[in-house]
């Protein structure tokens, strides 16, 4: 049984609290209001869109998965999706089985994988972002043998392509998350796509239609109608304004990094699936320009919040809580008795002290 005394949210407030654990969380005990003594501890942070880090890409294979996992858990990320390109059905198949020892047996200081983000094939070509072009209808067939071997927790589509509007409830029944991105639909087939079982949207305002007053696009039908949608706040993707506006407008938005082989690495070249992209200055891009993921850690995006003025309490619902909610996770994402031992302890400068996964503390 192990004890760490710290200061935790709870109710939009802080205290003092002891929280006892083994692999779950068996007691929480406040001690009184907050103590300036001691480190703020909150629940592991979820990320729902990973696609590298540590110099290594979900789509290389073969030990790529478990460098990708023992860089996230540095920044305090204790679970996540494996997030895939744009690529023909083997790269696809080459990934998933590459990835599926560590989704069975998680190795100490790893993120636990929760699964898999399918991000794309079943994209708009017209809105392909850092995307190569290999898009194509999506099929059931493809989805359930990708599925059978990793199981596969949101999907990431362009409802106004092929047929794919007919296709969001047989997906639904599979268990998957539907999320609308990579897409040049109207305002108009994206409330369809809501109305057929889509959820959520894919790394809100980019790569998607924008908002016009006379011609909202997809972006206006999320800020309109998403009760979810994740968004990239490493304050390049989206201004400020755009992502206080989309916390006005989505009860449910999230946070994740979109992150590359570039995070946690210097400045240089790195692979995303089957392109090139450099790192500069912070930054992700292809060659053009183009921004191309990112190198975002969940640690810094909850600095990055706290500079935009929101409270604790909402960061930490919005990095862990919603995430495991949305993808239908029971026992992690909060710290309650009886949820996974998933814990971050933060300094007075929300800098990261210690990371804790299953119960067990990270070697760094």
């Amino acid at each position: 049984m192990k004890i760490i005394k710290a200061n935790i949210l709870k109710n939009n407030n802080i205290f003092a609290a002891e929280v006892t654990f083994k692999e779950k969380i068996t007691k929480i005990d406040l001690l009184g209001s907050e103590n300036k003594t001691f480190p703020l501890l909150v629940p592991g942070f979820i990320d729902l869109h990973v696609h590298g880090g540590g110099g290594s890409d979900i789509m290389e294979a073969g030990k790529a998965i478990e460098k990708v996992t023992s860089t996230h858990s540095k920044y305090g990320t204790t679970s996540l999706l494996a997030t895939t390109m744009t690529a023909p059905f083997e790269e696809l198949e080459k990934s998933f089985l590459a990835m599926k020892d560590s989704y069975e047996n998680r190795q100490k200081n790893q993120s636990r994988i929760l699964g898999v983000h399918l991000e794309g094939p079943f994209i708009s070509a017209e809105k392909l972002g850092a995307q190569p072009n290999f898009t194509r209808e999506a099929t059931l067939k493809e989805i359930t043998a990708l599925n059978n071997i990793v199981p596969i927790k949101v999907i990431t589509l362009a409802p106004e392509a092929f047929n794919h509007l007919n296709l969001i409830p047989d997906l639904i029944k599979m268990g998957i998350v539907v999320q609308i991105g990579h897409t040049n639909g109207t305002y108009e087939q994206g409330v369809t796509a809501l109305s057929q079982g889509a959820k959520s949207f894919t790394h809100l305002f980019n790569a998607m239609s924008s908002f016009h007053h006379r011609a909202p696009g997809m972006s206006g039908a999320a800020l309109a109608h998403a009760q979810y949608a994740e968004l990239i706040p490493d304050l390049e993707h989206v201004h400020p304004g755009a992502i206080k506006a989309a916390l006005r407008c989505i009860p449910n938005l999230y946070f994740v990094t979109d992150s590359t082989a570039a995070t946690g690495m210097p400045d240089g070249e790195y692979k995303l699936g089957s392109q090139t992209v450099h790192k500069c200055l912070g930054g992700v891009r292809l060659s053009d320009g183009t921004l191309a993921g990112s190198a975002l850690t969940m640690d810094q995006a909850f600095r990055n919040l706290v500079s935009l003025g929101l409270p604790y309490y909402e960061i930490s619902k919005k990095l862990s809580a919603i995430q495991a909610e949305l993808i239908g996770i029971q026992d992690r994402g909060s710290m309650k008795v009886g949820h996974y031992a998933d814990l971050v302890l933060l300094d007075r400068q929300n800098k990261i002290t210690t990371v804790i996964i299953e119960g067990d503390e990270c070697d760094f």
